[in-house]
């Protein structure tokens, strides 16, 4: 299995779990110019952008650690955008992260970190 395929079914993974948890998915993969947001999903009144990152090993660090302030900058950037785009911009809005590590071909550990960091 290639990165592009464990991370396509790390998304499809968190996306059903996020489901499972009540959540509503309103968008899977928006881009826009500088990166793209994986899911944008709602919880109640709250949109809540969520950063994915699946880990097959620890040997570069857990998946959260890949949430770096740099990535997490560009998250509040795009997020920024999708709510400009989406006219959406009095919003409550969250920072998810879900990390996933593929134990079998049909099994992960997956961690869900509601408010994983804020916009400064």
């Amino acid at each position: 299995m290639d990165r592009a395929e464990i991370a396509r079914r790390g998304e499809d993974a968190a996306a059903s779990y996020l489901e499972r948890c009540g959540m509503t998915v309103v968008e899977r993969n928006w881009r826009a110019k500088n990166g793209e947001i994986d899911i944008v999903a709602l919880d109640g009144d709250t949109l809540v952008v969520v950063e994915v990152k699946t880990r097959r090993t620890q040997s570069r660090g857990t998946p959260e650690e890949a949430v770096t302030p740099t990535k997490q900058r560009r998250l509040v950037r795009l997020a920024e955008a999708y709510l400009a785009h989406t006219g959406l911009t009095e919003q409550a809005l969250r920072f998810d992260v879900v990390a996933i590590r593929p134990v079998a071909d049909d099994r992960a550990l997956l961690r869900h970190h509601r408010s994983a960091f804020v916009s400064q």
